[in-house]
C-alpha cells in the first residue's frame, strides 16, 4: 500500500512550530505534523519538589493529555475518573525524560518548569511531537526567566527532538501516520539530542521480531528524521522570544 501523499520512505509528513501560540504562558508551541497537532506550554513553579529542597538544583517535568475531541471517537477526560491511564503516565514520563537530557538542573534552582502537552489531534506521533514542540516552549520559557532575572544562567545544555519509525509490510519507513501505526510489524519511537547521543529507543515488536540490521535501518531512518526537526526547532528560535511582563 502506497503511503499517504506517496511521501517517500524516508520522508517526514509535513511539520510545522507555532511559536508562542499562547500568550500567558513563558514559553509556548503548537506543533503540526501531518495531521497531529500538540499545543504545548511551558510554566514555572516556584517550588521545587520535596525531594529536591535545599539541594539547589531545580526539576524540568511533562504532563500529556489527549483532549476529548482529539479522536474520531471521543477520548474521554481523564481527570472525570479520577486517575491518568497508564499510556498517559508512559507518555509524560517520556518527555519528562526526554526535556531534562538537555537541562542544567543546578541552573535552575528551586523552581520547577512544567511542560504540559495537550493533543489537539491525533493522527500518530502524538508524543514525539510533544517532545519536539515541548523543547522549543521549554526553551522559550528559560530565556524569559533571564530576562526576568529569575535564574542567573543559561539552562539548557543541549536540544533534543523525536521521531517515530518502524517497519509496515516489511518495510521500514519513518514517522508513521495512524494508519501506519495499526498495521506496523514493528513500531519504535527515537528520541536524540544535538550531540548526536540516544536518550531512548522505545523499540516493539507488535506483530513480529525484528533483525539487528532491520534495527540499524530505522536508527538510520530516525536520525535523519531528529536532523530535519532540529533545523526545524532552531528556525523557530532563531530570534529571541519577546519579553514577558516582569
Amino acid at each position: 500500500m502506497p503511503r499517504f501523499q506517496d511521501r517517500a520512505l524516508d520522508e517526514l509528513r509535513p511539520s510545522l512550530i507555532e511559536r508562542d501560540f499562547t500568550q500567558m504562558a513563558l514559553g509556548s508551541a503548537l506543533i503540526s505534523v501531518g495531521k497531529t497537532k500538540v499545543l504545548c506550554t511551558a510554566s514555572m513553579e516556584d517550588r521545587a519538589p520535596a525531594w529536591l529542597r535545599g539541594s539547589g538544583k531545580g526539576w524540568v517535568t511533562a504532563e500529556y493529555s489527549l483532549l476529548p475531541g482529539s479522536t474520531p471517537e471521543r477520548s474521554g477526560r481523564e481527570a472525570s475518573k479520577g486517575k491518568q491511564s497508564g499510556r498517559t503516565l508512559e507518555i509524560q514520563r517520556l518527555i519528562g525524560r526526554s526535556l531534562r537530557s538537555v537541562v542544567d538542573m543546578s541552573a535552575i534552582p528551586e523552581i520547577q518548569l512544567v511542560v504540559d502537552c495537550d493533543v489537539l489531534q491525533a493522527d500518530g506521533g502524538t508524543r514525539t511531537a510533544s517532545i519536539v514542540g515541548g523543547f522549543v516552549a521549554l526553551s522559550d520559557a528559560i530565556n524569559r526567566l533571564i530576562d526576568m532575572n529569575r535564574i542567573s544562567k543559561r539552562a539548557l545544555i543541549g536540544q533534543c527532538a523525536a521521531v517515530s519509525v518502524g517497519i509496515v509490510d516489511e518495510i521500514a519507513m519513518l514517522d508513521l501516520d495512524y494508519s501506519e501505526d495499526v498495521r506496523a510489524d514493528v513500531d519504535m519511537n527515537v528520541v536524540m539530542t544535538s550531540d548526536g547521543k540516544f536518550v531512548e529507543v522505545q523499540g516493539t515488536g507488535e506483530r513480529t521480531t525484528y533483525s539487528k540490521s532491520q534495527l540499524d535501518d530505522m536508527l538510520s531512518l530516525a536520525e535523519h528524521g531528529i536532523s530535519y526537526l532540529m533545523d526545524l526547532q532552531n528556525a523557530v528560535l532563531s530570534d529571541p522570544p519577546k519579553p514577558r511582563s516582569k
